[in-house]
């Protein structure tokens, strides 16, 4: 099984985005705990891209602790972490400080930033509910 299709873009990391769509691939269900993940050569080939890159997108994966390598198995997807609550918070501090600053450079409302949200939310969702089906 590869990572879902998507495009990558020009004059944005490649390690970036490949990393996204793998987060993404685990956050929305479309890979469960336990399942294989793709060996580097695979992710090069399916994705086209040179395989340091794709090595550094698995080694960052399992630094943080998105995969684990089981000997005899490969490199599998590990189970979610389990946050704290004050660490959920802390986690996202970064990510949401940027949005914000995006979305007021745009000149984008607070309504309009949580209407957003909420669809990519429900976009993340459907593709969980749509593998349970």
């Amino acid at each position: 099984m590869s990572l879902p299709r998507f495009k990558l873009q020009p004059g944005q990391s490649i390690f970036d985005q490949v990393v996204f769509a793998a987060i993404k691939a685990f956050v929305s269900g479309e890979y469960e705990a336990g399942q294989t993940f793709p060996s580097v050569r695979t992710l090069a080939a399916d994705l086209k891209i040179n395989p340091n890159t794709a090595h550094k997108v698995i080694q960052h994966l399992i630094q943080e602790r998105w995969l684990e390598v089981h000997p005899g198995v490969g490199t599998v997807v590990a189970p979610p972490p389990l946050a704290r609550p004050g660490d959920r918070k802390r986690l996202l501090h970064e990510e949401l400080e940027q949005l914000a600053v995006e979305a007021k450079r745009l000149g984008l409302s607070l309504r309009e930033v949580v209407e957003a949200l909420g669809v990519q939310w429900s976009k993340l969702d459907k593709t969980s509910e749509g593998k349970e089906a």
